[in-house]
């Protein structure tokens, strides 16, 4: 190749070569960012309705929790094993505090999963048991696959004799994406 382009003549080819690849690159950087923008900034979000003075919809009936507002909200830890994990350090918002930011005035919580699971907590828990609203544990933001976006987290450890069993494990609710406050 050296011999009938020359030296200046390889040099341009390579010149010509590296831009090309330079701008293939640079298109490829650019294309990532436009797909990960294309997705989510977050995935946690949180429906609260029903009996809630607060609301940010159209409609006025429910008050929808942005990532960054749940983010705002302050953290707290629990750390205790449930029935599906070892003992962990859960974080997250205290669920009495996201309560208050929605003017929440009714007597249970009926919580909504995103695999359809349905239950229903005393709004009395929250401040019983000081129960979180889980983003992340040991550190690590929850996925859908490990019982994120949210999980609810109570203290089993510290209250076996009032959480463990078939009913204390219907309270660990997790995949959660609403829920709505009844009287």
């Amino acid at each position: 190749m050296w011999h009938w382009m020359g030296w200046p003549g390889w040099r341009r080819w390579a010149a010509v070569a590296g831009f090309a690849l330079a701008g293939a690159l640079l298109s490829f950087v650019q294309l990532a960012h436009a797909a990960q923008a294309a997705v989510p900034a977050g995935s946690l979000s949180l429906d609260v309705d029903g009996e809630v003075r607060v609301t940010n919809d159209v409609a006025h009936t429910a008050y929808h929790f942005t990532e960054a507002q749940l983010l705002a909200l302050p953290a707290h830890s629990i750390t205790t094993a449930t029935t599906w994990t070892p003992r962990s350090t859960f974080t997250g918002p205290l669920l009495s505090d996201v309560l208050k930011a929605v003017g929440a005035y009714g007597s249970e919580i009926e919580i909504h999963t995103l695999d359809d699971y349905t239950c229903v907590v005393p709004v009395a828990d929250a401040a019983r048991y000081g129960v979180v609203v889980a983003y992340a544990m040991n550190g690590q933001r929850l996925k859908v696959s490990n019982f994120g976006p949210l999980f609810l987290i109570y203290p089993r450890d510290q209250h076996p004799l009032e959480l463990d069993g078939a009913a204390g494990d219907a309270k660990f609710a997790w995949q959660i994406k609403s829920m709505t406050i009844k009287r």
